[in-house]
């Protein structure tokens, strides 16, 4: 149910939140409540994932992309995440979800999301690919880009995200075949 909490806070408070570029970082203040938790009384591993969905809003809202997305009936989707459990998140402990767009190809966009405690320690990473999907399916990068006129080019993605997109590719292409 925190998660509902969470979600409406989010939306309730967006505007005294600054607006962001495309290529802005959103950073969102949380703490971890009692039913974030699991057996080993630290923050469930699922829950992470979960968590990631309200950083993805937050910079969506604070972009020309939500009204994009509405106005198009786009829904946006994730379609792979690789993530790193570097530290383990305490009862009521409070830290930052910092999301940031790190580039696209032409069909996927690729965000990098971290957790950082009160010294600003990465706790958690996660590197997620998503896209928008149209009644037609997935919807080019490229015509999102022109739709919020910010016909901008990709930055060059990381080496290790490039690798990570081929893997992703190469695996696909495996079970199609399989």
């Amino acid at each position: 149910m925190n998660l509902y909490f969470r979600l409406f806070w989010l939306l309730l408070t967006r505007r005294l939140r600054p607006a962001l570029p495309l290529m802005g970082e959103s950073r969102v203040q949380m703490r971890v409540w009692p039913n974030d938790l699991d057996f080993n009384f630290h923050m469930n591993n699922g829950r992470y994932l979960t968590l990631l969905d309200l950083g993805r809003l937050d910079l969506m809202l604070r972009t020309k992309l939500w009204g994009l997305v509405r106005r198009k009936r786009w829904m946006p989707v994730v379609a792979s995440v690789n993530a790193r459990f570097r530290r383990a998140l305490n009862p009521f402990q409070s830290f930052t979800m910092v999301t940031r767009t790190l580039g696209w190809d032409e069909k996927f966009i690729y965000l990098e999301q971290r957790f950082l405690d009160g010294q600003d320690r990465l706790m958690f990473h996660a590197i997620v690919k998503a896209a928008l999907v149209g009644p037609g399916g997935t919807v080019p990068t490229d015509e999102i880009m022109a739709a919020m006129d910010e016909p901008m080019v990709s930055p060059v993605l990381p080496d290790a995200v490039q690798a990570w997109a081929a893997a992703e590719r190469a695996l696909a292409d495996s079970v199609a075949a399989g």
